[in-house]
């Protein structure tokens, strides 16, 4: 019988111009890089480590403002994301990177893939379109979009009535109310206490088109859970068809974090993908 042996394991901090950035990097390999989204920190990607460490070099970070990392006078704003990410893959000397971006997290890493295509070997985006327009990328010129979003809100303000955080929504918290609970711990310690301001800074920074990602050749892999009520799930396809080297997955029964309510399907997905791309 052979004994496990846990991945080795290392806690940093990088000092950036705004003060530390907490990070932890575990295993060995490849680097495989998340970034996580509004409701987490590096917390949020517990299920993927324990996955990908034994044949990946897996780094999970706090964004900025995010604790463990040092708070930002005023809150983050999602425009020195993409900076920090840069600054974090140069410190740790990778020479190219895997990049795994979830809902707020689809801005750093898109953003980062943009500047440093070379570098970027696969990117995922889970229940994001980073900083893409999403009213802009819905290919019915936004009447699909605008329902979807009016539907959304009246689930999300239902499900607020009843203590459901709309990152993983009420299906999903009914099927795993152990993960809702675990989710929303994990919100309350990254410890951000204005997240409307950080909301309304992120939709500043969405304004990308389609257009603009026509010659974007990093293989993209777009992952969207069917019952998201934050970020419309169509728009993967959608998205993944107007880029030259994307392509789409549906959790169906997933929200807003198919990473956390559904890992084990997630991990599948982004394994096979990686594969794919080395």
């Amino acid at each position: 019988m052979t004994s496990y042996a846990a991945p080795a394991r290392t806690i940093g901090r990088l000092k950036r111009p705004f003060g530390n950035l907490y990070y932890e990097v575990s295993g060995s390999g490849p680097a495989l890089l998340f970034a996580h989204g509004l409701g987490g920190n590096h917390l949020s990607w517990w299920q993927q480590v324990a996955h990908f460490a034994p044949r990946y070099t897996c780094v999970t970070f706090a964004h900025r403002g995010f604790a463990p990392s040092d708070a930002v006078p005023g809150g983050p704003d999602a425009a020195d994301y993409a900076g920090d990410l840069a600054a974090l893959i140069d410190h740790l000397k990778f020479p190219d990177a895997r990049l795994v971006g979830q809902s707020m997290g689809g801005w750093t890493v898109l953003e980062y893939a943009i500047a440093h295509p070379a570098k970027v070997k696969a990117l995922v985006l889970s229940s994001t379109s980073g900083t893409l327009d999403r009213r802009g990328c819905d290919p019915s010129g936004g009447g699909k979009y605008d329902a979807w979003l009016k539907d959304a809100e009246a689930r999300i303000k239902d499900g607020a009535a009843r203590g459901i955080h709309p990152a993983m929504g009420a299906p999903a918290a009914e099927r795993s109310p152990a993960l809702h609970l675990l989710y929303r711990s994990i919100d309350d310690m990254a410890g951000i206490p204005d997240k409307e301001k950080v909301r309304a800074g992120l939709r500043r920074a969405a304004g990308r088109t389609l257009a603009e990602l026509k010659d974007f050749n990093v293989p993209t892999l777009l992952i969207a859970g069917g019952e998201d009520v934050v970020f419309p799930p169509f728009l993967a396809s959608a998205i993944a068809a107007a880029l030259p080297c994307a392509e789409a997955q549906m959790i169906p029964e997933a929200g807003h974090s198919p990473y956390f309510e559904q890992a084990a399907t997630f991990n599948a997905l982004v394994d096979a993908f990686l594969a794919r791309r080395r």
